[in-house]
């Protein structure tokens, strides 16, 4: 991994600040049911633009946000893999959590899981971080799967009813993953 002021970069994937062309096709994969599966609906190009908005204002704010990923030589955008802190309450927050969306054209090439680690690398030893989670709906097997690749561990106790989601809502009980500084990392006392 190497990393600078505006990009982080893998041995595939360059995870880099936002484009306005990347919205086109951010607003594309927001908008595929099977990308959207586990989250409470498709979003149309203004509620998509708006995500990229909050993103920006996230970097601006705390130095680190959702990069956008691109694959170089083969195309410009496939989605977003960083590191946010949440803006809803839970038993765990205030935390940082480690998330992705990438569009279906390029799932199962394990692009998610090698971008997350180099996510979690630069949370733990550029941001200094103790401890960086991540949470789905219950059943979905396949982000489960991309934490536990990356070495996140699944806290049971954790788990939780997503305050942004309706009392009865398929998708609002939620799984907590959580990922520790390595051992020799100097890390701050709170995310």
């Amino acid at each position: 991994m190497t990393s600078g002021a505006a990009a982080l970069c893998t041995d595939r994937l360059r995870l880099r600040r936002w484009r306005d062309d990347d919205r086109p096709a951010f607003a594309a994969l927001n908008a595929d049911p099977r990308v959207m599966e586990f989250f409470p609906a498709r979003l149309d190009r203004a509620a998509s633009d708006a995500i990229v908005d909050r993103i920006e204002a996230h970097f601006a704010k705390h130095g680190f946000g959702f990069w956008a990923v691109e694959v170089p030589a083969l195309t410009s955008f496939i989605g977003f893999i960083g590191l946010g802190v949440p803006r809803f309450e839970a038993h765990f927050t205030p935390c940082v959590e480690i998330g992705w969306r990438l569009a279906h054209a390029y799932w199962g090439r394990g692009y998610a899981p090698e971008g997350a680690h180099c996510a979690l690398a630069h949370g733990f030893s550029v941001l200094g971080l103790g401890e960086i989670v991540s949470i789905t709906p219950h059943g979905n097997r396949r982000s489960r799967s991309v934490m536990e690749r990356i070495g996140m561990h699944r806290d049971v106790d954790g788990d939780f009813d997503h305050p942004a989601l309706p009392v009865g809502h398929a998708l609002r009980r939620h799984v907590l993953y959580r990922a520790k500084a390595p051992d020799g990392v100097l890390r701050e006392s709170e995310p």
